[in-house]
């Protein structure tokens, strides 16, 4: 019992230095695990042993794999490619569903670019489409925002879940995480846009544009990106990796669908995430153009380290802070009595939940969650099969739940969006407690068939 409230008190620990004092999630994180190890008692010689090997490991097996993710996000969003990607969309789909074309762009685009940026890129796009269309401005801000969430939590390559997968050791499975992340995130997008639609068509008021802020219009902000890149290379330094990875998972389902020869193992090769990625980013390396074209992918490769590193220290950190419980008896003393709770995938989503809407990052919350999360696996019956992968998506669907005023993407939604704060409060932060809610009832059916 003194090890669970040891437990308690490291996690309330972690959120409050993170949400009251600012301190960084990285530090907080590897703090977290120093002191855990002492309360735990584990042997003293064992203590430096066990963080740096577990900070080590998750740096070594999934470093490269967010820094080509952030490299291919980032050249993306500078080179117009998710301009163009939202151009080929609204072609496609059209204009008579406002609020359904954004959230389907949004839920693209989110996939390689960070969600923030994603809504930056799109503001000016989402503003054109409800002049069009006559429709509020507040549901179309709803439509996008919560599309860029949901895959920006659900879908690798982004680097939340990544990270999460990381720490739960489904880094082999991630065909089968897209596969289902698309999927979850699809509903969960589904839900929140049938809550957009609610403020259609009603009169919300907005900040007024301050006059040294000239909005800029949809077909200013393409001009400045020159001639746009074809929506087929805007669109293959994402779907060429998904695609690599999906093949490399049918060929190591039972029976080997592809053999046993050599197309098995150059597809199981290409499919590693680490080379598929690697494939993507020279993919996006062709969205780059003129004659400055080396000089501007350095500067990007810089810009998305400086952008990845963060992410880097917090997951290593996490995993450093799951070594520690990992060679804790909290680990015995959760075997014994969760498993006789019935909570089994519902642990991961009440976790994530309560440490996003505590201290706003959905990066954190994932990276925290799935770190303590590794050792109760076994104890949640989520061990076997499909279960961690399940894990990781309760994961993510917790870690939308809810954005408020300590979360960043709040503030870019609203003061994009001109949305006054007592009113976003009332649309915005609803909005995504919906679609977490949503996202998780998804993965509580999926389990009931696949656990």
């Amino acid at each position: 019992m003194i090890d669970l409230l040891i437990l308690l008190l490291l996690v309330i620990g972690i959120v409050a230095v993170t949400a009251k004092l600012k301190i960084s999630p990285f530090l907080a994180l590897l703090a977290a695990a120093f002191i855990g190890a002492l309360a735990f008692r584990l042997p003293v010689e064992e203590i430096i042993p066990t963080i740096t090997t577990a900070f080590g490991n998750t740096m070594g097996n999934i470093g490269l794999v967010i820094l080509f993710g952030t490299m291919i996000g980032v050249i993306l969003e500078r080179s117009g490619g998710a301009i163009a990607m939202a151009d080929a969309l609204i072609k496609v789909l059209g204009t008579r569903f406002p609020t359904l074309t954004m959230s389907i762009i949004g839920y693209i685009v989110s996939i390689p670019v960070f969600c923030d940026s994603g809504f930056i890129i799109l503001n000016s796009l989402k503003k054109a489409m409800a002049e069009r269309a006559k429709v509020s401005l507040v549901a179309m801000s709803i439509a996008l925002m919560t599309g860029l969430y949901a895959t920006h939590t659900m879908v690798p390559p982004t680097p939340g879940p990544l990270a999460a997968a990381s720490n739960l050791n489904v880094v082999d499975s991630l065909g089968l995480l897209i596969v289902l992340g698309l999927v979850v995130a699809a509903i969960s997008a589904g839900a929140a846009l049938l809550f957009a639609n609610r403020f259609l068509n009603k009169d919300v008021e907005l900040l007024p544009v301050p006059a040294e802020e000239a909005d800029v219009s949809y077909e200013d902000l393409r001009t400045q990106y020159g001639k746009l890149p074809s929506a087929f290379m805007a669109f293959l330094p994402i779907l060429l990796p998904i695609a690599l990875i999906c093949l490399s998972s049918i060929a190591k389902l039972p029976g080997a669908p592809m053999g046993s020869g050599g197309l098995a193992a150059t597809v199981n090769f290409v499919g590693t995430p680490v080379v598929a990625l690697a494939l993507g980013l020279g993919a996006a390396v062709f969205l780059l153009r003129g004659k400055g074209k080396l000089e501007s992918f350095n500067t990007q490769i810089t810009d998305s380290i400086v952008l990845a590193a963060p992410i880097l220290l917090i997951t290593s950190a996490g995993a450093a802070f799951g070594g520690v419980l990992g060679k804790s008896s909290i680990t015995a003393f959760l075997s014994d009595n969760l498993a006789t709770l019935g909570l089994g995938i519902a642990v991961p989503f009440v976790i994530s939940a309560a440490l996003k809407t505590a201290q706003g990052s959905s990066t954190v919350a994932m990276v925290t969650t799935s770190a303590m999360l590794l050792p109760l696996l076994e104890p949640l019956g989520l061990a076997g099969g499909a279960g961690p992968v399940l894990a990781v998506l309760a994961v993510g669907a917790g870690a939308m739940v809810v954005s408020h005023a300590n979360d960043s993407y709040f503030w870019v939604v609203s003061q994009f969006s001109r949305i006054p704060t007592a009113t976003a409060y009332r649309t915005l932060t609803p909005a995504t407690a919906v679609q977490g809610v949503a996202g998780f009832a998804a993965v509580w059916v999926l389990s009931l068939f696949l656990l």
